[in-house]
C-alpha cells in the first residue's frame, strides 16, 4: 500500500522539554517506518511553531538516514542532543555490512557525496571512499547499485527501482490546504467528529491502487478547527473516526498514528 501521512508542526507542543519532544518524534518515526510510510508531510498549523517544526523535521530526517552517513550529512546541533536515546528504525538500508568483502553485484546502498581536495567521492559505508562522477554535490544522498566488486563499480538508481521499503521522505508545507489541493490520490482525515469507518471502506482503502494520505490534527485543535468549512471541499477526502469507543478523553497523535496505520495495514493484508 502506498501510504503517506500529514502531521502538524504543532504536534510537539504538548511536551515541555526537548528530551520529551525528541522521544515523541522517535515514536512517530518508528510508527512510519513500521508501516512503510512513503512521505511525512509537516504542515504549518499557523501557530508560530518554528522551533518545533525544525526539531521535528531534523530528527525525522536524521533517524531515516543510515547510521554510517549521519556524521557526513548532519552537523553537531542542539536539536540532535538526544539522538542517543532514540530507537533505531532498522529499515533495510540501515542494516548493511561495512566490510567491502561482503559486497555483491546487485547490492543496493545509500551513499553521501563528499568533497576532498577538489574531487568528489561517495561514502557508502564500507570504510573507503569511492570516486564519484555524478551531478550531485557535497552531503547529498544518492541511491546506488553495485555493478562489480573487484574493482568496485556502481551506478546511480532511483528509489523506485528498489524492491524493499526504502524509508520515508520528509516534506514541509506552508499549510494543510496546500497539501490537500496537490494530493493525487485518496485522503483520510482523522477526527473524533468523523463517521466510524466500516469494514467495507477499510477493504477499499487497503486494496486501492491510488496513493493514500492520512491526515492528523494538532494536540489542541482537530482538523475541523484547522480546516473550518473547507473540510468538506475535497472530493477525494473523507473524515473518519477510528476510535469510536475510546475510553480516554483524548487520543494522542502518536497513539492515533500507530492505531490507524495498524488498522489500514491489516486491511491491506486481508
Amino acid at each position: 500500500m502506498n501510504i503517506s501521512v500529514a502531521i502538524p508542526d504543532s504536534c510537539l507542543k504538548d511536551e515541555s522539554t526537548k528530551l520529551d519532544k525528541s522521544r515523541k518524534v522517535s515514536i512517530i518515526a518508528r510508527a512510519c517506518a513500521i508501516f512503510g510510510v512513503q512521505t511525512i508531510f509537516i504542515y504549518d498549523e499557523g501557530q508560530g511553531n518554528t522551533s518545533d517544526r525544525l526539531l521535528l523535521a531534523t530528527i525525522l530526517r536524521y533517524l531515516e538516514t543510515p547510521q554510517y552517513l549521519r556524521k557526513t550529512i548532519f552537523p553537531k546541533i542542539d536539536d540532535l542532543r538526544y539522538a542517543g536515546i532514540m530507537h533505531p528504525l532498522q529499515i533495510p538500508h540501515h542494516s548493511l555490512s561495512s566490510n567491502p568483502k561482503n559486497l555483491k553485484p546487485g547490492d543496493i546502498r545509500e551513499g553521501a557525496i563528499v568533497f576532498h581536495k577538489g574531487k568528489k567521492f561517495i561514502d557508502i559505508g564500507i570504510h573507503q571512499m569511492l570516486p564519484y562522477y555524478g551531478k550531485e554535490w557535497d552531503k547529498k544522498r544518492v541511491t546506488i547499485q553495485i555493478k562489480t566488486v573487484d574493482p568496485i563499480a556502481f551506478k546511480e538508481i532511483s528509489e523506485r527501482e528498489t524492491k524493499q521499503y526504502w524509508g520515508y521522505k520528509v516534506k514541509e508545507r506552508p499549510s494543510l490546504i496546500k497539501i490537500l489541493e496537490e494530493w493525487i490520490g485518496t485522503i483520510i482525515l482523522t477526527s473524533r467528529k468523523g463517521k466510524e469507518i466500516t469494514q467495507k471502506q477499510l477493504q477499499e482503502y487497503g486494496h486501492a491502487d491510488k496513493p493514500l494520505l492520512v491526515v492528523f490534527g494538532a494536540p489542541d485543535r482537530g482538523l475541523y478547527d484547522i480546516l473550518g468549512n473547507k473540510i468538506n471541499q475535497f472530493q477525494n477526502a473523507k473524515t473518519f473516526n477510528f476510535f469510536p469507543n475510546q475510553a480516554t478523553d483524548t487520543v494522542r497523535m502518536e497513539e492515533s498514528m500507530i492505531g490507524i496505520l495498524s488498522i489500514l495495514n491489516m486491511a491491506h493484508s486481508n
